[in-house]
């Protein structure tokens, strides 16, 4: 049985400060990432995902976002069970980024 990494935040950005080559996949909508954005991160909706995951690097650490932290734990299940060898999950999501490390990202 595969068991995603739930990470806060903060832990995410830790692991990337200290060399991880991390990839940061955001699974919302495009009206809520007109609404709100993390620089650098990979727009695929969860609906999507299956299409588009070749668009991955299933060899590099991936960390799946999204708006509370519920449907990036579903895709992040979902990419492990197609073989991506490290995923995590943001725990709270975009709202939580918001509060823990970029006060300039809009909460909604």
């Amino acid at each position: 049985m595969l068991v995603v990494v739930d990470l806060s935040p903060a832990e995410f950005v830790s692991r990337q400060q200290s060399g991880g080559d991390w990839s940061l996949l955001d699974v919302r909508e495009r009206w809520e990432i007109e609404a709100a954005s993390i620089a650098g991160s990979v727009n695929i909706p969860m609906a999507e995902i299956s299409s588009r995951m070749r668009e991955l690097d299933s060899d590099r650490p991936v960390a799946v976002i999204c708006h509370s932290g519920v449907r990036s734990l579903r895709v992040a299940e979902f990419l492990e069970q197609q073989g991506f060898t490290t995923v995590a999950n943001i725990r709270g999501g975009i709202d939580a980024w918001s509060l823990e490390i970029d006060n300039t990202v809009p909460r909604y």
